[in-house]
């Protein structure tokens, strides 16, 4: 897996009338974040739009169908709820901004995992 800088600057740009975009770096990818929201992974030089079970009938609507999965070492595969981001979006900021909208909220949907805390 690879992380590319122009593809990363390109969201910022195209994501800044709804967010400052951050990321932090993953297993040679990229998750995103809009305002602090996970919203999508960078992976490949692809983005993967965050989903949940609201936002899945959309995804399903607009063609992306495609989940993000990863195979590990031993064989086994694993599937995460993002979809595959349409073309459109890696040259039209409409179109971003449109994605990039639906996958935030489906980011925000997402339960907070609570940290366990340290005993002294």
């Amino acid at each position: 897996m690879s992380f590319d800088p122009g593809l990363y600057a390109w969201v910022q740009e195209a994501l800044e009338p709804l967010g400052a975009v951050s990321m932090r770096k993953m297993m040679g990818g990229a998750t995103l974040y809009l305002d602090g929201t996970i919203f999508a992974i960078m992976v490949d030089g692809e983005l993967w739009f965050k989903s949940d079970e609201e936002a899945n009938a959309f995804w399903d609507g607009e063609g992306c169908t495609e989940r993000f999965t990863v195979t590990f070492r031993d064989g086994t595969v694993d599937g995460m709820n993002y979809r595959r981001a349409p073309t459109d979006v890696y040259d039209d900021a409409e179109a971003m901004q449109r994605y990039a909208a639906v996958a935030a909220e489906a980011g925000r949907r997402r339960p907070v995992k609570k940290r366990k805390s340290k005993k002294p």
